[in-house]
């Protein structure tokens, strides 16, 4: 039983070992069933803390455009240990940062042309700061997105 759930969880989406150990208390499968299960998963491979945290920052960091800190944050709920998402998260270098807030910045931007500058700048610094982005990043974003796209 504990077995079929973990396998079905994977056919899904890829998952943590520590979400599938969630989701096998859920439906009180006894711990040492669920760790035995857990286990042998790792040893054949179904389940890689440490390649689901590198696919996931690269996805994550692509597709939503997070920061660094967002991304780790991100990768702590999901229960990888922590020198396992500082190696995930240490390809991303500040240059691929601020790619990913001036591609956030710029497709926020083009539902503000009517407002004024104030707005679009209070507005584009607080979605790159709810994105984790650092106030260096977001300056040198905000000044390259509103002053070369001024009217």
């Amino acid at each position: 039983m504990a077995r079929t759930i973990v396998l079905r969880k994977l056919a899904a989406q890829a998952r943590t070992r520590h979400e599938l150990a969630k989701a096998l208390a859920a439906k009180e499968v006894p711990e040492d069933v669920a760790d035995a299960v857990l286990d042998r998963m790792e040893a054949v491979g179904l389940v890689d803390d440490e390649a689901f945290a590198r696919d996931w920052v690269a996805s994550r960091q692509q597709r939503r455009h997070l920061s660094r800190s967002a991304l780790r944050r991100e990768l702590q709920t999901k229960g990888i240990e922590r020198d396992q998402i500082d190696e995930a998260v240490s390809g991303v270098e500040n240059d691929d940062e601020v790619e990913a807030a001036l591609a956030l910045a710029t497709k926020r931007f083009r539902s503000m042309q009517g407002l004024e500058r104030d707005v679009q700048y209070r507005r584009l610094a607080g979605a790159l700061a709810r994105r984790g982005f650092s106030g260096s990043v977001a300056s040198t974003v905000l000044s390259q997105v509103l002053d070369t796209r001024r009217d």
